[in-house]
């Protein structure tokens, strides 16, 4: 495969100022921004920073192998894309871009429910190989057309979302137009007259809910639309919700925004195939704990019970490392492929894989670790 590294942006902190340039402000704040006064964002990433890894440099060492097997599928690095909703308003096609770039890398690629790209399309990009993500629709009808959408598709991980009971309370998003019911002030068309690659991009119609389209009824306004997809999904997950959704799935059934023991012991005795300990990003619950910390609690409990992932949080290679140390079996990576493409286009999540597998690389190079699985050995207990 050619390598698309690009030198001139060696991190994500290059890739934000760049992708900040490049798209409109409310497009950036929807991408970069948590919710309340961004403390669980900032908590998320700053708490992984505290993890330290021991190395050996006198042992004998045969080299690092960053192939990960999950799910029976062995994957070339320990991370995959997250879901992330609304691709294409932070840039046209950036949900195809992504999904092929997971492709082309041999990473797992998580549709959202509310991305802009449909299943067919991201199962036709990754031959099949694609997760979904889930919003629970309230009418089982919608749930089940949409299962077996994905299913038929190739897709045989299927990811529910636990931590949206609600809608996030994110101030710029609310002064930008973009809660529910959606608007478009003066500001926001003057943001986007100033990114001309962008509203290019944007032609004809914009980006649009492509796997909702089907339900969707034609004509909606933006307000309307808004309104649609509010009455149209229930967020709160209980046990009946994820007891119907295990007999009705029968491939691999993870669930996302897991971060305390009670719930996962509920995941373990439905039988759930994985958890996802996740805050959305910091985008649901400002006083809420980060994830890394809540995770390390369930690791001694639920290690070999149900596979641990993590995401919220990572932003580098090292962050990986950090959160595999801890005892991950995977991780799961959301806002960075997504600066890498605002930033640099059709090749920026390429750039951005690329990235995070040189940095993981050389911190597997740097500790002596030989494989995925051997990063506990190397944590610095607190």
């Amino acid at each position: 495969m050619h390598e698309f590294f690009d030198s001139e942006y060696p991190s994500v902190d290059h890739l934000i100022a760049k992708a900040k340039k490049r798209i409109p402000g409310f497009a950036f704040d929807y991408l970069a921004g948590g919710c309340f006064g961004n403390l669980n964002l900032s908590r998320n990433t700053q708490d992984i920073r505290k993890v330290q890894l021991k190395p050996w440099y006198l042992n004998n060492y045969a080299g690092a192998d960053r192939s990960t097997e999950l799910f029976g599928e062995t994957y070339d690095a320990p991370f995959g894309q997250a879901p992330v909703g609304l691709q294409g308003l932070m840039w046209p096609n950036s949900c195809e871009y992504i999904a092929t770039a997971c492709h082309d890398h041999n990473l797992p690629f998580c549709l959202s429910t509310v991305s802009t790209a449909s299943i067919e399309t991201i199962a036709e990009i990754t031959e099949g190989r694609f997760w979904f993500q889930l919003y629970h629709p309230r009418e089982d009808d919608l749930r089940d057309k949409l299962l077996d959408r994905a299913w038929e598709a190739g897709c045989k991980t299927l990811v529910i979302l636990a931590d949206t009971p609600t809608f996030g309370y994110r101030p710029k998003e609310i002064r930008n137009g973009l809660s529910i019911p959606p608007s478009m002030s003066l500001r926001n068309i003057m943001q986007m007259f100033t990114c001309p690659a962008w509203c290019l991009g944007q032609l004809p119609k914009g980006p649009t809910f492509k796997t909702m389209e089907p339900y969707i009824p034609k004509g909606l306004s933006m307000k309307h639309l808004g309104l649609f997809m509010n009455q149209t999904f229930s967020g709160r997950l209980n046990e009946d919700k994820i007891g119907a959704l295990r007999d009705k799935w029968k491939g691999n059934l993870v669930i996302k925004g897991i971060v305390n023991p009670e719930d996962a012991e509920r995941c373990v005795r439905l039988g759930l195939d994985g958890l996802i300990a996740s805050n959305h990003g910091g985008r649901q619950l400002d006083r809420g704990q980060s994830t890394i910390e809540p995770f390390k609690a369930l690791v001694p409990e639920f290690k070999g019970k149900i596979k641990l992932m993590l995401d919220s949080g990572i932003r580098n290679g090292a962050d990986i490392a950090a959160v595999l140390a801890c005892g991950a079996d995977f991780t799961f990576v959301g806002r960075t492929p997504m600066f890498g493409v605002c930033a640099l286009g059709r090749y920026g999540a390429h750039h951005t894989f690329e990235m995070l597998k040189k940095q993981i690389l050389q911190v597997m190079e740097q500790v002596a670790c030989e494989k995925i699985a051997d990063f506990p050995k190397h944590l610095v207990e607190a």
